[in-house]
């Protein structure tokens, strides 16, 4: 059952990263400028993608992913770290 609970706690730690991440890292201000647009317009083309909006979600999905990934990666190992340091000093002080 602990088992359980720290996966679950750990998939709604990530889901609360990609949430975040979703909210606060953009590429662009919205709303976008025309020189950005035409930009999107023209890397969309170069990739050959027709709907160009769809391809500016779609971006912003895959990057809103890496960025919770690289957080919940950090905070992972922090946790750790800190969990090895308190183990160690209670094992110091018996």
């Amino acid at each position: 059952m602990e088992k359980l609970a720290r996966r679950i706690s750990k998939v709604v730690l990530f889901c609360g990263l990609f949430f975040l991440a979703g909210r606060y890292v953009h590429t662009y201000p919205l709303p976008m400028t025309l020189q950005q647009q035409h930009y999107l317009i023209l890397i969309s083309d170069t990739f050959g993608v027709a709907d160009y909006e769809l391809f500016y979600i779609f971006a912003m999905v895959i990057i809103d992913i890496i960025v919770a990934t690289i957080v919940y990666a950090a905070l992972i190992k922090l946790c750790r770290y800190c969990w090895a340091k308190r183990v160690s000093t209670a094992a110091g002080r018996r």
